[in-house]
Formats: structure tokens, C-alpha cells, sequence
């Protein structure tokens, strides 16, 4: 009976494209994943503007402030244009995933990128946000040419399982981390809260105090136990119930309470109590017209006259290397978790898919909001069942209506979307029984994987100390033949990767 009723939920030209009933979903289950997807992105709608927006670039300039008000210093300015202008490259690249590589991952403008556009890249001497976006495509295009050479998928065939295994693990715990961070669970003491010749205490700690002491934490944990009730008595929507019942809530305790943003706008300590980046007030209106005036505004080769080429190729590799793996992490991690991976632990049309997030960096750059890139918070719509491209394309039209709707999707807090990323972090360390921890060789690099993610805040030194170590032990065992030829020379891009910060500021200062 089960099999029958996912065969008539997926029936007709969706079931036989997106291959629906035979990965053993329903158009229903999309739909939700799909949905959860979004919702657990929809915070890039918010953040990434707030990066880009509120930074000058060495002209002491504003992203968008021109188009918006004709002050080009006018801080902030151009955030509407930024929002609307992230919300359409998700959304068109959101629904190419789908359309085109059938796979399960949203797309959209990728975080530590955008930071360092806007604090390292743009501030070097000479450049423009313009200039600074050029870089952006001209990465979107080497990444693309790398992969229609079959090089970015032969790298990713010669990794070992053992560490594809672990790079998903890792991811798992990378993005339950993320949603504790993001929710206020978990916090950082600020580095200038330290006093020399006394101890700084923990890098991280449990809330602002401790201890689970504020509204905004109340509503993570009941988002939390939401779920994981749901799950335990087998309802289906579990994430998506759970995170509209969060936002209910939320928006609840807004109107009593008046709790706001923690930072106010003079300082980042004055609301240490309040939601993490927007507060889910009901807004005065519901539907805004978006301006799109920022895409376009790219000067592909700028930054050639501004800084040396050494500094260019130097700058490119940076936003290449990161691009390159981070999407490789990704999907290993989703296809493990949609149970999509080959007994190699490749993801079905992976050329496809490194072809669409390669275009997708481009055109991150094309509308100046930075590299786009596939997005990890896909698992949390894979765990909710999504197991084909049409899931992405439901969360690229969710994206594509939030230009209209910015306001409603503002309604959805940290708080109340990032419960489904922790969930998706323990379905995801479910797979680490599948590495050997009896064989040193494999064991030890896929240890450093796993926690360097978490601990470093990124995919792609995680993946960079994996790798290394695992060429090391080889190495010091005599295994010669063992190590794949472009594992060598991923290696060596990793060992620069990791001394890049010392290159760079030999090669700017000299």
C-alpha cells in the first residue's frame, strides 16, 4: 500500500522527470523539503545584505547606495537592493539545481565568502565593490572551465570514501553548531571583554549567562522538542510544522513583549537578550515592489588596474578553493543523507551539479551579492524527505516570491528556522559508523575532518586537514601508489590555501 500511494502522489510528467516514486518520495514530501529548505535559508534574504551592505569598499563607497539614494556614502542604503537582488540569484539558481541535476541542494549567496568580499577584498588599495564582484565572475568562470574539464569531477572521484564519509559527518556537526550559534545557544565572549593577566574564560559557553535565560532561547528549545516529538510519533512535516509553529509563537511574544533585535543599531551588546538578527514583529506592509537596479553593476577585469596580478590570481584562488570544496562537501553530505551516494560515494549527475554551482558563482558575481554556492541547510529539507530537484526548485520560487514578500519571510526569526539544522546534525552523525576507526590510516584524517569543521567554522579547512594528513600517513607508511595523482596536487593547493594569509601580504606589500 505504501509503495502505491508514493507512486500516485509522484504519478504523471513530475514522477517520471524528477524520477520521484523510484528514489521513494511523493510530490508531497518535495513540496515540504522544499519549503524547509527555504526556511532554514531564508536568513541569507537578511544577512547577506547586512555584510555587504554596511561596509565601504577602499573608496570609502557603499554597495548600492548610488542606485538607491545617489549618495554613494550613505551607509546602508543599498540594503533593499542587495535583498532583492539575493533573493532573484537564489532563486533562478535554486531552480537550475533542480531543473537541470535533479538533486536535492538550494542554492544562494554563500556566507564567509560575502565576509571576505566585503572585509578583505574590497578593502585592498584602489578597489570598488564593481571591481570586487569582477573577481567573483572571473572565478564563476575558471571554476566552470575546471569542471567542463572534467577536472573538478576527477578530484572529487579520487577522495576516499572513508573521507567522503567523513566530510559528511563533519558537515553534520558543522551545521548543528551553526543553528546553536545562530540561535544564541550557543555563544562567543567577546575577544575585547578580555583583560591581560586574567584568564579569558571558555571560547564558547551556553547562552549570555550560562544558562537558557531569554524568550528568544524558550522558542529554539520548544522548536527543537517540537520536532523531535514529531519525528519520535512518525508525523510527516515535522520541520515545517515545527518551524511555523516556532514563528506562531515567536511573533506572539513579540507584540507582549516588545523583546527586539539583540543589536539595536549603536552596539552590539545592547540587547544581549533579544533575537538573534531580526525580530518577527508584524510588519505595516505585507508586499513590497523589488528593485533589481543592482544587478549588472560588475567590472569583470577593474581589479587588474587597482592591485598587482599576483594579488588578482592570489584573490581568485581564495574564492576558488573555498568554492570548489565547500560544494564538494555539500554534496556528499546531502547525497549521503537522501541515501543518493554510489558505493563510491558519488552523487548521480555530479557533473551537472558542480556545472549549475559553478555558473551559480558567476552570477553571484553578475548581481553583485557575491558568490552563490549550494547551500548545506539543504539537509535539513532532505531530512524532511526531499530526495529530488524538484525541491529545490519549490525553495527557488519560495526565494522568487520573497522578493514581493520580504516582509512575511522577515516574520520567520533564527530562532525558530534553526532547530531543523540541529536535528539535521544528528541524522547526518548517524553515518559516522560507516568510517573504519580500526584503520589509523583513514581513522585519524577523517577525526581532523569531522572536528575542524565545526571548530574552524569551515567546510573547506576541515576538508584541507583531512586530506593532508591522509597524504601524510601514506607517505610515512611507504604507500606511494596509494595516493591518486590529483590528490597530490590538491594537496599542494591546500598547503597554499592554508599559508595564503603570510603570501598575500608578501605579495600586497611588495
Amino acid at each position: 500500500m505504501a509503495n502505491t500511494d508514493t507512486k500516485a502522489a509522484g504519478s504523471g510528467f513530475l514522477d517520471s522527470y524528477f524520477k520521484i516514486s523510484q528514489r521513494g518520495s511523493t510530490v508531497g514530501r518535495e513540496i515540504r523539503g522544499g519549503l524547509v529548505t527555504f526556511f532554514a535559508m531564508s536568513y541569507i534574504i537578511v544577512l547577506n545584505p547586512l555584510i555587504l551592505g554596511f561596509t565601504p569598499d577602499s573608496q570609502g563607497h557603499f554597495l548600492g547606495a548610488a542606485l538607491a539614494t545617489g549618495d554613494p556614502t550613505a551607509a546602508g542604503a543599498g540594503i533593499p537592493l542587495i535583498a532583492a537582488a539575493t533573493s532573484l540569484i537564489a532563486a533562478v539558481m535554486s531552480i537550475a539545481m533542480g531543473a537541470f541535476a535533479n538533486f536535492p541542494i538550494a542554492i544562494a549567496a554563500g556566507l564567509g565568502l560575502n565576509a571576505l568580499m566585503a572585509y578583505t577584498i574590497v578593502k585592498m588599495p584602489g578597489m570598488t565593490w564593481a571591481d570586487g564582484m569582477g573577481l567573483v565572475l572571473l572565478e564563476g568562470v575558471v571554476i566552470l572551465i575546471l569542471v567542463l574539464t572534467g577536472f573538478r569531477t576527477a578530484v572529487f572521484r579520487a577522495v576516499p570514501a572513508g573521507l567522503k564519509t567523513a566530510i559528511s559527518v563533519g558537515i553534520g556537526l558543522f551545521i548543528a553548531f551553526i543553528g546553536l550559534v545562530n540561535a544564541g545557544i550557543v555563544t562567543t565572549p567577546a575577544m575585547y571583554d578580555y583583560v591581560p593577566g586574567n584568564q579569558p574564560g571558555t571560547p564558547v559557553k551556553l547562552g549570555t549567562e550560562g544558562s537558557i535565560d531569554s524568550l528568544p532561547m524558550l522558542v529554539f528549545v520548544l522548536g527543537l522538542l517540537a520536532i523531535v516529538i514529531l519525528t519520535a510519533r512518525k508525523v510527516k512535516g515535522a520541520m515545517l510544522y515545527s518551524i511555523l509553529g516556532a514563528t506562531v509563537f515567536a511573533v506572539i511574544l513579540e507584540q507582549v513583549v516588545k523583546i527586539g533585535p539583540k543589536n539595536m543599531g549603536t552596539g552590539a551588546h545592547e540587547n544581549p537578550k533579544g533575537w538573534s538578527l531580526n525580530a518577527p514583529t508584524i510588519p505595516d506592509e505585507w508586499v513590497t515592489l523589488p528593485n533589481f537596479s543592482l544587478i549588472g553593476q560588475v567590472s569583470p577585469f577593474g581589479a587588474f588596474s587597482k592591485i598587482t596580478i599576483a594579488a588578482v590570481v592570489l584573490t581568485v584562488f581564495a574564492l576558488l578553493l573555498a568554492d570548489f570544496f565547500d560544494t564538494m562537501g555539500t554534496m556528499v553530505a546531502v547525497g549521503a543523507e537522501a541515501d543518493l551516494l554510489d558505493e563510491e560515494g558519488n552523487p548521480p549527475n555530479t557533473k551537472t551539479i558542480l556545472v549549475v554551482d559553478s555558473i551559480a558563482a558567476a552570477a553571484g558575481g553578475v548581481g553583485s551579492v557575491s558568490s552563490n554556492t549550494a547551500f548545506i541547510e539543504s539537509a535539513s529539507g532532505v531530512g524532511e524527505g526531499a530526495r529530488t530537484g524538484l525541491a529545490p526548485i519549490v525553495t527557488g520560487l519560495a526565494f522568487a516570491l520573497s522578493t514581493f514578500l520580504a516582509p512575511v519571510v522577515a516574520l520567520v526569526p533564527y530562532e525558530a528556522a534553526t532547530p531543523a539544522l540541529v536535528f539535521v546534525g544528528f541524522l547526518m552523525m548517524t553515518q559516522v559508523t560507516g568510517i573504519k576507526w580500526n584503520d589509523f590510516e583513514i581513522a585519524l584524517p577523517a577525526f581532523l575532518t569531522i572536528i575542524l569543521m565545526p571548530f574552524t567554522y569551515s567546510i573547506t579547512d576541515g576538508i584541507g586537514a583531512g586530506f593532508l594528513f591522509w597524504v601524510a600517513i601514506k607517505l610515512a607508511k611507504g604507500k606511494f601508489r596509494e595516493i591518486h595523482p590529483l590528490m597530490w596536487i590538491v594537496s599542494a593547493m591546500f598547503v597554499v590555501y592554508f599559508l595564503l594569509a603570510p603570501i598575500q601580504n608578501a605579495v600586497v606589500g611588495s
